[in-house]
């Protein structure tokens, strides 16, 4: 167990369920999902991410009736923050107070519950004030609809406006050894404040389990196909930190993305990565990185070795970019 800011505790390693219902290529059936989210509550896992605009709409209905049997003994993660007609077309950003209060009464009917454990913006709305979003958080919080706030994406600026309206309680960004800006700035402002953090995509969208071939296309219905570090020639030169992940594994009897995981586990004790899966034995594999231990020395030549590695191709394409706080 770890404990997220504001007292939160949850399970060292999060189950991130937006690939059960989007951006990842043709959907699986739903029934097979419930059973990987179960399988994950069988195994320790209590904290869970979805989102509205995952489907849309279609995670948190999953999530809902996955964790309904045991509700009260798992924490659920969800957003607000984009502009979705009920029948599921987007229209860009929204965190006007009137939408974050209709996206927190639906998102509990999804979810089948009576609360909110982290309510998270998704992303920065630039048209309406941070203090004005964290304040209709709190006022959900007081009504006793959501449990904490979180924002995701969020520049620096922006943390310290809600913090100081409604405490966060966590910070949700990409953060793995092939995405390490956050060291910078994020890290040490969220240990000033006493927020923890939520890395998703910590095994980059697969790419450093090892299990992806440099050579693989992606379909027009995973959203890999457009992200440029899933370029052919960006994959093939950063097959170097498949690599390195492989020959730590390889000294301590773990795989690539069991090492990828405790890496992140060993940066702050205050942080959650979540991992993806549909795949039950991926989801073993992923939480036996709990229990790798990685010593200082260990760490000290990962990060020496990864300093001459220069990871190709840009994170996000542009339109995706632009969507980021700074």
């Amino acid at each position: 167990m770890r404990t997220l800011g504001q007292g939160l505790q949850v399970s060292a390693l999060g189950l991130g369920c937006m690939g059960m219902s989007a951006s990842y290529g043709p959907r699986p059936e739903r029934a097979d999902m419930v059973r990987v989210v179960r399988a994950a509550v069988e195994r320790g896992v209590t904290f869970f991410d979805t989102a509205e605009v995952y489907g849309p709409f279609d995670n948190e209905e999953l999530v809902g009736e996955a964790l309904a049997p045991v509700r009260d003994q798992v924490v659920i993660a969800t957003k607000f923050g984009f502009d979705i007609e009920p029948d599921g077309t987007q229209h860009g950003l929204s965190s006007r107070p009137e939408t974050i209060r209709r996206v927190a009464d639906e998102a509990l009917r999804r979810l089948r519950s009576d609360r909110i454990d982290l309510f998270y913006q998704h992303r920065v709305d630039p048209d309406v004030p941070m203090e004005d979003v964290a304040g209709t958080v709190r006022e959900l919080v007081e009504a006793g609809k959501v449990g904490h706030f979180g924002l995701s994406e969020a520049g620096v600026a922006n943390i310290r406006r809600a913090h100081a309206v409604q405490p966060v309680t966590a910070l949700q960004s990409e953060y793995s050894l092939w995405w390490r800006e956050p060291e910078a700035d994020f890290l040490p402002l969220l240990e000033e404040l006493g927020i923890g953090f939520v890395p998703f995509s910590p095994l980059g969208r697969g790419f450093l389990t090892g299990t992806i071939d440099p050579n693989a296309s992606f379909g027009a219905d995973d959203i890999r196909a457009s992200i440029p570090r899933f370029a052919a020639d960006a994959m093939a030169a950063n097959q170097a930190l498949v690599g390195l992940l492989a020959r730590i594994g390889a000294e301590k009897e773990a795989s690539p993305a069991q090492v990828a995981l405790a890496w992140l586990l060993a940066q702050r004790p205050w942080i959650v990565p979540i991992p993806g899966t549909r795949r039950l034995e991926r989801l073993e594999e992923n939480l036996g990185a709990a229990d790798l231990t990685l010593t200082p020395a260990d760490l000290q030549a990962i990060d020496a070795a990864a300093e001459q590695i220069q990871v190709a191709g840009e994170r996000y394409p542009e339109q995706m970019d632009r969507m980021i706080d700074r």
